[in-house]
C-alpha cells in the first residue's frame, strides 16, 4: 500500500471477468487489491480470485465492504489478507485483531477515527472520500499526525485530484469506478485497462516524489 499508494476496489459476478482484471492490475504494478462483497455470489467468486491470485508472486488481496463477524470469517477461511468495511464496526475489529489480520474501517468523522485507532486500526478509509474531502483529511492529520488514512470513493485518476489527496496526507487512496471503465471491461479490452492502471500508479509516484 506504501510502496504504490493505490489500492483497486473492484467486484464483478463473473469469475473470468474478475480474473482478467486481477491480471491486467498486477502487469501494471498493483500489488495490493481489494476485492468486495457486493454481488450475491461475491464469496463464489472470491474463492475462486484467492486461488487464481496464488501464481502472483506478491500480491495480497483483500475483501471489502464487510459489516459483520461471520462475513470476516468465511473470507478469512477463504483466503482473504485483509478485511475493509465501509462502516467502523468494533466486532470486526476485535476478530480481526484476534485472527492477527489487518483491517480497515471505513470512518466520516473524528470520533469514528479515534475510536479505530484505539481498536488497533493500522489504516483508516475516509469514506465516503467525495463527501468528506482532502479538507477533512487535513483536519484528522492536524490532531492526529499518525493516523494513516485511505480516502475511498470519488477518488479520480487525474493530475488534480490526485495531487489534491495526497497533498492532503493521505497514505494512499483507494480507487474503483474511476479506474474500471465498465465498457472497457465489458468489451474484454483489458491492455488498455493495465495502461490505465499504470499511469495512475506512474502519477502517484510523480505526484508523491
Amino acid at each position: 500500500m506504501s510502496d504504490t499508494g493505490m489500492i483497486p476496489v473492484f467486484n464483478h459476478k463473473d469469475i473470468e471477468v474478475a480474473k482478467s482484471v486481477l491480471r491486467a492490475a498486477y502487469e501494471a504494478g498493483i500489488r495490493v487489491f481489494e476485492f468486495t462483497n457486493r454481488e450475491s455470489n461475491a464469496f463464489e467468486v472470491f474463492k475462486a480470485l484467492k486461488i487464481y491470485s496464488e501464481q502472483f508472486e506478491g500480491l495480497y488481496l483483500g475483501i471489502g465492504t464487510i459489516f459483520s463477524v461471520a462475513d470476516a470469517q468465511n473470507f478469512i477461511h477463504a483466503g482473504a489478507d485483509f478485511i475493509v468495511s465501509p462502516a467502523l464496526i468494533p466486532e470486526v475489529a476485535h476478530f480481526c485483531n484476534m485472527k492477527g489480520l489487518l483491517w480497515v474501517p471505513g470512518c466520516a468523522t473524528v470520533t469514528e477515527v479515534f475510536q479505530a485507532k484505539s481498536l488497533g486500526a493500522k489504516l483508516i478509509k475516509a469514506f465516503p472520500g467525495n463527501l468528506l474531502g482532502s479538507g477533512f483529511i487535513k483536519a484528522v492529520k492536524s490532531i492526529m499526525p499518525d493516523v494513516r488514512i485511505m480516502p475511498t470513493g470519488g477518488v479520480e485518476p487525474s493530475q488534480e485530484n490526485l495531487s489534491e489527496w495526497f497533498a492532503s496526507g493521505v497514505f494512499c487512496v483507494g480507487m474503483g469506478s474511476q479506474l474500471f471503465d465498465k465498457e472497457v471491461i465489458k468489451t474484454g479490452q483489458y491492455e488498455i485497462l493495465q495502461e490505465k492502471i499504470n499511469t495512475t500508479l506512474t502519477l502517484i509516484k510523480q505526484i508523491r516524489s
